[in-house]
């Protein structure tokens, strides 16, 4: 099949000396899940209960849900009919380079070099809290330096060719799904429907002053937990028949974490009284799946899964790189971002820039959230990450339908536009109580302020490289003709 606009079809083969598609759908389902369920639901708990004040916490999950497959319904149709590394960047380039030329694919980038190793950030800040569990003497220092080297571990592991890293996340997701799985099955065996069902007054009062803040921030901490459902998205070049393969990991890895979540946090909360996750000084508000196992099996057993938490959540850290690192090779290729992310390894074929700069970036974020709180640094992340590429990919879709019908679909929203527009709303939701729910942190004005020296920057470069609104706007085969050009160079 031809190349539209310089983007590889489902059955085309890789450029010569690009990615190799190696990556299955069982393989393309764990990335997604791995990343999905790392370390996330196991600090995020407390978090949720926090905000809703009570068990009623099980609303954010299921919100965070319905907005997960809402979106992931856009990432499945996009991510089928223009399967790029990179993800967003495809397809906002393709979406707007008529009216902006360069502009929405580099502004994404711009936010992505900052919001994916943020994201990867909470779960060694996460990996920390679980290992001070297993050493309740672990120093800020020593916590410090342990996450740090996680993060350099991480990206050694990835510094190799992509089919040893599929054999290696087969095996991180095999523990990541052992793990959740004991923690369900422990508190099974101890539930207490009185403790899970039993609800503070005025639970669910939707007219109350300080339910739909609570909500928001439910929300907020529910799509985290989720964020990794679009992972094999910027892993589109390596995907086998992705045409069929990236919408149906999406799919899959949404419903199957869900069912996950739900079972976790209902299990959770009719094990351990929710009054002790939001004790800051009880085990439960940092460690609250080892609180669940000591409760139920006793403490060997809670040290055992433990160990296996720490894994899943090295797990996400590792898929997430995996993923985020693949993110500026299209854009630079393209000459839309720094040249130098736009090479591969001569022997492995992966992103040397880019892994290395998200590594450093993922190290710098671990510190500042070690220094700050958890909350704040999701509020944060989701932010930056809400304009660029959450809305302004809604808003692709329907300008490709509109302006590409003859593109390629090998997958269609169902019900459209009714999940985007559900999407949009709770994108919506989340940007315009993030400042509410974080006092005296402003994230909303940061991702403002990141995204306002996205633009100075690429005004600079635009200058610099004589393209829109210096230059002509180019067309998709403008874009293509470049890609070959500095392929062949």
């Amino acid at each position: 099949m031809p190349a539209v606009s310089g983007v590889p079809l489902s059955g085309s083969p890789p450029p010569p000396g690009g990615f190799v598609r190696r990556v299955g759908l069982f393989q393309a389902t764990a990335i997604n899940m791995s990343q999905m369920c790392g370390i996330g639901p196991f600090v995020t708990i407390p978090l949720m209960v926090a905000a809703f004040g009570g068990p009623q916490a099980v609303t954010g999950f299921l919100a965070g849900a319905v907005l997960a497959l809402c979106d992931g319904l856009v990432w499945a149709e996009l991510g089928a009919a223009l399967p790029g590394s990179g993800g967003s960047y495809v397809y906002l380039r393709q979406a707007f380079r008529h009216r902006t030329g360069r502009l929405m694919p580099f502004l994404f980038v711009w936010t992505a070099m900052l919001f994916i190793p943020l994201i990867m950030s909470t779960g060694v800040v996460g990996f920390v809290q679980y290992l001070g569990y297993l050493a309740p003497g672990l120093g800020r220092t020593a916590g410090d330096l342990t996450g740090l080297g996680v993060i350099a571990l991480v990206v050694l592991l990835l510094w190799r060719g992509i089919e040893r890293i599929a054999r290696i996340t087969a095996v991180l997701w095999t523990v990541m799904i052992a793990s959740v799985l004991l923690v369900i099955i422990a508190a099974a065996t101890h539930f207490s429907p009185h403790m899970a069902f039993t609800y503070p007054q005025g639970a669910f009062n939707v007219m109350s002053d300080h339910y739909w803040p609570g909500f928001a921030a439910g929300l907020t901490i529910g799509i985290y937990d989720y964020l990794g459902y679009n992972t094999t998205a910027y892993m589109g070049a390596e995907l086998k028949n992705p045409g069929r393969t990236l919408p149906r990991s999406v799919l899959f890895s949404i419903l199957g974490i869900m069912a996950i979540y739900l079972l976790l946090q209902i299990g959770t909360l009719g094990v351990v009284d929710w009054h002790r996750m939001t004790d800051p000084h009880d085990i439960a508000s940092t460690s609250v799946a080892s609180a669940v196992l000591e409760d139920t099996w006793g403490r060997a057993a809670a040290d055992t899964v433990t160990v296996l938490i720490l894994v899943t959540a090295f797990a996400s850290v590792f898929t997430g790189l995996l993923g985020g690192s693949r993110v500026p090779y299209d854009a630079a290729r393209d000459r839309v971002f720094f040249r130098a992310y736009g090479r591969l390894h001569p022997r492995h074929r992966f992103p040397v820039s880019g892994l290395a700069t998200l590594g450093v970036i993922t190290a710098v974020g671990f510190l500042v959230g070690r220094h700050t709180d958890l909350a704040t640094l999701i509020q944060l992340l989701t932010t930056v990450m809400v304009i660029v590429q959450a809305l302004a990919q809604i808003v692709a879709l329907t300008v490709l339908r509109r302006r590409r019908p003859d593109l390629p679909r090998p997958y269609r929203m169902w019900l459209y536009p009714l999940p985007s527009v559900l999407a949009f709303t709770g994108w919506c939701v989340i940007y315009g109580y993030a400042d509410h729910n974080s006092p005296g942190r402003h994230p909303v004005e940061w991702s403002l302020a990141w995204l306002a020296l996205g633009c100075v920057a690429f005004l600079a470069w635009a200058r610099h490289e004589r393209v829109w609104p210096f230059g002509p706007k180019e067309t998709g085969e403008d874009i293509g003709e470049t890609r070959n050009a500095l392929e062949m160079s």
